[in-house]
C-alpha cells in the first residue's frame, strides 16, 4: 500500500545533469521522511539525501552536497533529486525510501547502516555516468 516509484535515470556524461523523481502513494507523505540512496556495483547501499516530514529540512551526505538538490511536493506527491556536475563515482541504482511505522529520521542516512532504518523502497532507477 505504501508505494514509491523512481524514474528519470539514464545515461549522462561527466559534469552533466539529471533529475530523478519519486512518485509516492499510499500514505500522507508530508508526515514522513523521504530519502534517496544509491548502490553501485560491488558497493554497499549509501545514503544520498533526505527531506524531513517533520520540518521540511533537507540533508545531504558529503559526497553529493553542493551538487545535488532534493525537493518535495506534497501536493503532487513527488520527491525529486536534481543532480548536477555528475562525477564518475555517482553512477548506480538510485532508490527512494521512507519509513512510516517507526521514528526513523533523516539523519539515519549518515550511518553506514542507515538503509536499515527505512522499510519502504522503490525498485530503483539506473544512473550511468560515462563519456
Amino acid at each position: 500500500q505504501v508505494q514509491l516509484v523512481e524514474s528519470g535515470g539514464g545515461l549522462v556524461q561527466p559534469e552533466g545533469s539529471l533529475t530523478l523523481s519519486c512518485e509516492i502513494s499510499g500514505f500522507t507523505m508530508d508526515h514522513y521522511p523521504i530519502a534517496w540512496f544509491r548502490q553501485a556495483p560491488g558497493k554497499e547501499r549509501e545514503g544520498v539525501s533526505c527531506t524531513s516530514g517533520r520540518d521540511g529540512s533537507r540533508y545531504y551526505t558529503e559526497a553529493v552536497r553542493g551538487r545535488f538538490n532534493i525537493s518535495r511536493d506534497n501536493v503532487k506527491k513527488t520527491v525529486s533529486l536534481q543532480m548536477k556536475n555528475l562525477k564518475p563515482e555517482d553512477p548506480g541504482v538510485y532508490y527512494c525510501a521512507t519509513e512510516t511505522t517507526t521514528n526513523t529520521r533523516c539523519w539515519a542516512i549518515f550511518s553506514d547502516s542507515g538503509f536499515e532504518s527505512f522499510s519502504s523502497w522503490g525498485q530503483g532507477t539506473q544512473v550511468t555516468v560515462s563519456s
